[in-house]
């Protein structure tokens, strides 16, 4: 709820910058100026990186006994307050054995968030270089010995924002149901119901909660990353996009992925990122795989992520569960509301579980776990409009696009008008590809004679992931009706 709050709070304040929101109320203490902040990196070289605060400083590991004492200049930043809400609605009608079960319900949600007016507090940089210019790094401390064999990246606060008065975040829930079968399922398993309702056909269940925040609470930060040498002398990375890390971890990621940090300069560079997906470092990573799946399993997949993608923070948390069922190293996602961690654990199960079932039963190809994680990993990367897109899209758009998709990369982003596939052809379904292609920055045009799509001041990697993700659900999606 506090998590959810704070990244929404970034997004709209911040959505291309630096700060970072704070996922734990309780980790604001911690995030004082110069404090020592791990950053980890992600599998992908579109993941974020996971940020998780320490106890320490920077004082506290350099060698030598002087005090080094930061210092920070505050100022007003601004007046904040969101709302944000969703809905959702479905219907399940299914027979288990004798018992026919049909269940439709209706939800919403509303998170009010009102921080009021926040300040913003910024670490004398020059005065930290000047007055630890001579200093050297503990390389015996028990945090950098923790640290210096994996890829993690020590860095320090540098800015921080913080409440200037008591605020709240309120979340507000209802959801609906009603059923019929349900009951004389529940007994069939010896289950002991009972209902508070109008009748036993209908429940609703409904749910008020609201966090008081304390003034001086932290709710999003900014780093600057170091770069420890083996000897312990240390650099602080002061441009931004430098890369900091230990002298062994000098390179964050596998030369084959930085082909989309190298897709950034130029109109030629950000039109071949459009079609990266198709020919870029991980196409060792094939999709295909999913569309071998049995089609109850593929339905099954296809609706449990389509499902995620209306909730970000469940998107996120499944991602994680997917990250550490792989064997990468990760850090999980905090999730204070018990209700949302008890249904974020089922349904990421039960995705784990589908991805494990195969056409020869649940012991199949392990690799569909990683599968899953490729395409979750990209979808988590796109904006919410995206998002909300994919989620609602039928199956026949979601072929449609990734066909598109295939013939705009064949031809280099220029296509005769009769290449386009027919369900797009419609009006609704091509403008709903157009608002598709809108929200990562990419322009489709139509004419009489052709069809074509222009960039739109984007370095490409948002277009290279709705590829990704649209190919893999079509891949899903395929001869379902």
């Amino acid at each position: 709820m506090f998590s959810k709050a704070t990244a929404n709070f970034i997004r709209q304040v911040d959505p291309e910058g630096s700060l970072i929101h704070v996922s734990r109320v309780n980790d604001s203490h911690k995030l004082l100026p110069m404090a020592v902040v791990i950053k980890r990196n992600r599998v992908w070289a579109w993941q974020r990186p996971k940020y998780q605060p320490t106890d320490f400083t920077l004082a506290d590991l350099l060698q030598g006994d002087e005090v080094l004492r930061p210092e920070a200049n505050e100022t007003e930043f601004l007046t904040y307050k969101g709302t944000y809400s969703d809905e959702c609605s479905g219907k399940l009608d299914t027979t288990a054995g004798p018992v026919s079960v049909s269940l439709e319900g209706l939800g919403s949600s509303k998170l009010e968030s009102c921080f009021g007016k926040l300040r913003k507090e910024e670490l004398d940089v020059k005065k930290l270089l000047k007055d630890s210019s001579n200093r050297l790094m503990d390389m015996q401390h028990v945090l950098v010995q923790q640290l210096e064999k994996r890829s993690e990246v020590l860095t320090v606060v540098k800015e921080r924002i913080l409440t200037a008065e008591p605020c709240s975040v309120t979340l507000t829930k209802t959801q609906q149901c009603s059923f019929q079968g349900v009951l004389r399922l529940l007994g069939l398993l010896g289950s002991l119901v009972k209902v508070c309702g109008k009748d036993e056909n209908s429940l609703g269940v409904d749910s008020d909660v609201s966090l008081e925040i304390p003034p001086g609470t932290v709710i999003a930060y900014s780093t600057l990353e170091l770069e420890i040498k083996k000897n312990g002398r240390y650099d602080i990375c002061l441009q931004p996009r430098t890369v900091g890390g230990f002298e062994s971890d000098s390179v964050p990621f596998d030369d084959s992925l930085n082909s989309v940090d190298g897709v950034c300069n130029g109109r030629r560079a950000r039109e071949d990122a459009f079609f990266a997906v198709f020919h870029s470092g991980w196409q060792e990573m094939d999709l295909s795989p999913l569309a071998d799946l049995p089609p109850a399993t593929r339905r099954d997949l296809m609706e449990k992520l389509q499902d995620a993608l209306r909730d970000r923070t469940t998107l996120s948390y499944i991602q994680s569960a997917l990250e550490e069922s792989c064997d990468y190293e990760t850090v999980r996602d905090p999730i204070a509301d018990e209700e949302e961690t008890v249904t974020r654990i089922s349904t990421t199960m039960d995705l784990m579980e589908t991805c494990r079932v195969s056409r020869d039963g649940p012991t199949g190809d392990p690799s569909l776990l990683d599968l899953a994680y490729l395409l979750v990993s990209a979808m988590a990367e796109l904006p919410d409009e995206t998002l909300n897109i994919l989620s609602n899209s039928r199956h026949d758009f979601l072929a449609a696009f990734d066909v598109l998709m295939l013939r705009l990369k064949a031809s280099r982003g220029t296509l005769p008008i009769q290449s386009l596939p027919a369900p797009l052809q419609d009006n609704q379904a091509f403008q709903r590809a157009e608002q598709l292609l809108s929200s990562v920055g990419v322009a489709l045009r139509r004419d009489a004679e052709q069809l074509r799509v222009e960039m739109e001041n984007t370095d490409g990697v948002l277009p290279m992931l709705l590829g990704l993700s649209a190919h893999g659900l079509a891949l899903l999606c395929t001869g379902l009706c």
